[in-house]
């Protein structure tokens, strides 16, 4: 019988298993700490634990830790780690400092099968999800390894995330508690290429921030790029967005990787605008990365320029989202683990 990893369970579920051990449910907050706050990476550490109980978590009981593979430093101060999990696959998660936040691009699945023909991860196929306390383990073990707190996060690694529904809701529930890392709604942000089912589900239990990899504005395009568009075209799409219960305030972000003489003409400017304009939204125009796998090319600087310059005159939020880490294969759909072969 395999250990509990501890990391998997919800506070409820923790509390449960003290329960079953005859301890008290404080004790579920004094775990929590340790591991979400403490980083640390044995019961041995946890000082404050009675050393029979932390002979009988040893025993029953697991603290799961990745083996790092290799970490890779960009010259704009990105860091992308290769982690292998127990069962020997790997995930790569990114760190990216700025001068106002601290993020980290966390993995949510082992591959991905959206088929996204600009995307390395895509290429190698879905092995498996990985379980909330994967994901989860991903902050912890960067964190370990930098000296910066890590301010927000954002699941758009490999995979997609709401795909793995329930573990992705259960690492956000633990990021948000203050029990563990404490993090605000407003700093977690969840990306998807458009399942249409799990967003409406999503939007009814968190309120995080919601990301949509749009990147065409027709289902033409879209479908050749993104196959899953063919399941639920840009209209079916944007009309949950329509729907999404959003707070006051809060907006649904549209990512449009912009590639060169494909998707951004004054046409798909024009389209965009009409498609967003009922939409609380805004829209980060991200210039595609060049890789080996791919044929696709960046654009021009100057054509996303004029791309967010006409957006802003139809009264869309457009910014510019250069990606970190080009250079080391971090950037945006650039991730793949060391078994594809890919990089």
């Amino acid at each position: 019988m395999h250990a509990t990893d501890l990391k998997n369970l919800s506070y409820s579920g923790l509390v449960s298993l003290l329960s079953e051990m005859g301890e008290k449910p404080y004790r579920a907050k004094q775990l929590w700490k340790w591991m979400y706050q403490k980083h640390v990476k044995s019961f041995d550490e946890m000082t404050d634990l009675s050393t029979s109980l932390r002979n009988r978590l040893e025993k029953n009981c697991a603290l799961i830790n990745f083996k790092l593979v290799q970490k890779l430093i960009s010259k704009d101060k990105s860091e992308k780690f290769l982690f292998e999990l127990p069962d020997q696959n790997t995930i790569e998660t990114v760190y990216m400092p700025s001068p106002d936040r601290i993020t980290l691009c966390i993995s949510t699945q082992v591959g991905c099968r959206m088929g996204c023909k600009f995307c390395l991860t895509t290429q190698q196929g879905l092995m498996r999800n990985l379980s909330a306390g994967e994901i989860l383990n991903q902050v912890i073990e960067v964190q370990r390894r930098v000296d910066q707190k890590i301010t927000n996060i954002v699941m758009m690694g490999m995979g997609e995330p709401l795909e793995n529904l329930e573990n992705v809701i259960q690492a956000i529930d633990i990021l948000r508690s203050p029990d563990a890392f404490n993090l605000s709604q407003r700093k977690i942000t969840v990306s998807t290429v458009g399942l249409v089912p799990a967003i409406e589900e999503f939007g009814k239990r968190t309120d995080v921030n919601l990301a949509i990899s749009l990147n065409a504005s027709t289902d033409l395009l879209r479908s050749q790029i993104i196959p899953i568009n063919r399941k639920y075209p840009l209209q079916t799409l944007l009309d949950a967005c329509r729907n999404y219960p959003l707070k006051p305030q809060r907006k649904i972000t549209f990512e449009y990787v912009v590639f060169k003489d494909l998707n951004d003409s004054a046409e798909d400017i024009k389209n965009l605008g009409t498609m967003l304009k009922d939409i609380p939204c805004k829209i980060n125009l991200i210039p595609f990365n060049e890789h080996k796998a791919g044929s696709f090319q960046r654009p021009l600087d100057q054509t996303v320029i004029t791309m967010q310059d006409a957006l802003k005159q139809n009264g869309i939020n457009a910014t510019i989202r250069y990606s970190r880490g080009r250079d080391i294969l971090a950037a945006c759909g650039q991730l793949a683990s060391q078994s594809a072969n890919l990089q």
